[in-house]
């Protein structure tokens, strides 16, 4: 998959300015890029872009959503989802939906396009199995971190992968541990 990258004139819409603007935050080293060998067209990748509109507190208008990585949880305790989210700010990067059902699941993946789903099992085994293997007949849902937290007495934690599960943490866990897997995906997806 090719990164996103933008023309000058392309940011000057974004940022609602004119393209000459946006020449001289690049010329300036303001705003980060690369030259087009053999000429001087510049282009921006998104990344920078969004560096860029953050670091001067220019709001991000159509760039806003996709700079979000989407955290759906279904099925955990109010702790937990506490925890992952004092490790995962959503002042930062992260916005979250949480789900109490399967119903309300399949609703919010539609309407939210999470990018990692975490799914407590303990709201039912079978739901939660249910749940991953629906998401993943969508092709939507092909690139989704789908986390199982999985209970202590859980018969075949690696045989979870089969329903379509990327991890498997089992209670009790680190929640820094989770965290840290779901910052690793975000970096992953970006490096794409």
């Amino acid at each position: 998959m090719k990164k996103p990258v933008f023309t000058t004139g392309q940011v000057a819409k974004i940022c609602k300015v004119a393209p000459r603007t946006v020449s001289k935050w690049f010329d300036s080293g303001k705003l980060r890029g690369y030259r087009i060998p053999g000429s001087q067209d510049r282009r921006i990748p998104r990344e920078h872009l969004i560096r860029f509109l953050k670091e001067y507190g220019m709001p991000l208008g159509e760039l806003e959503e996709e700079s979000w990585h989407k955290v759906l949880v279904i099925g955990a305790e109010k702790l937990m989802l506490d925890r992952v989210q004092e490790l995962l700010p959503p002042d930062e990067e992260f916005r979250y939906e949480v789900a109490s059902s399967g119903f309300e699941a399949g609703i919010l993946a539609e309407s939210f396009h999470p990018d990692t789903i975490i799914i407590d099992l303990a709201l039912g085994r079978s739901e939660g199995l249910q749940i991953s293997r629906n998401l993943r007949k969508n092709p939507a849902y092909e690139q989704t971190l789908i986390i199982a937290l999985a209970s202590e007495d859980e018969p075949d934690p690696e045989g979870l992968g089969q329903y379509g599960f990327n991890e498997v943490f089992k209670k009790p866990f680190d929640t820094a541990l989770l965290a840290e897997r779901v910052r690793t995906h975000v970096e992953e997806k970006r490096d794409m």
